[in-house]
């Protein structure tokens, strides 16, 4: 169930997002450029406890903790290049721009660090580095229509379309399970 309410504001976002523009960002080990920072790949849907986003820009946007930092809330944008860290007891949902939907649990911590999304093409792709903490997701367009990546501390793993959950330990173990939908 919950994971259907992601679903319905992934695609909501999603329609919001890919009618603007294609959503592009380079991969590589270079920071950023300033184009590829202005451009959102996804949002966060919600979010509870205490919730960073490191940009790459080092600018740190913190949520539900004392600090000068704007609070992450829900409806905030992420831009590749985007750390994205829960606390103890806190969690948050985010969804991309081609209907990706990453639920990501407690004291986790997930680099978004490729994402290049254009409905019309057949080479998109992105790569997200799973570091810590447990991770469920639906996968969206990308995983069709390029090449969905998710590099974890043991292995990267290549995505075509499922609804995985992971989870990283603090020793570098990962356990992967796809979750099996029941059909209707």
């Amino acid at each position: 169930m919950r994971t259907q309410g992601v679903l319905v504001a992934a695609s909501i976002f999603v329609a919001g997002l890919v009618s603007v523009q294609p959503t592009m960002a380079q991969s590589g080990s270079a920071p950023p450029s300033a184009r590829a920072l202005a451009s959102a790949i996804g949002k966060i849907v919600t979010v509870a406890g205490e919730v960073t986003v490191e940009r790459a820009s080092a600018a740190v946007v913190q949520a539900n903790a004392p600090s000068s930092n704007r609070s992450v809330a829900e409806g905030d944008l992420v831009y590749r290049g985007d750390v994205v860290s829960t606390g103890p007891d806190s969690k948050v949902s985010l969804v991309f721009a081609d209907g990706t939907a990453f639920n990501v649990s407690s004291n986790a911590r997930m680099e978004l660090n490729e994402f290049v999304y254009n409905p019309d093409s057949k080479s998109n792709s992105s790569m997200f580095n799973l570091v810590k903490g447990a991770f469920t997701f639906v996968a969206g367009k990308i995983a069709k229509t390029g090449s969905m990546k998710l590099d974890t501390p043991v292995a990267t793993m290549g995505i075509r379309g499922t609804t995985p959950h992971v989870v990283v330990l603090e020793d570098g173990t990962v356990k992967f399970t796809t979750l099996v939908e029941e059909k209707r």
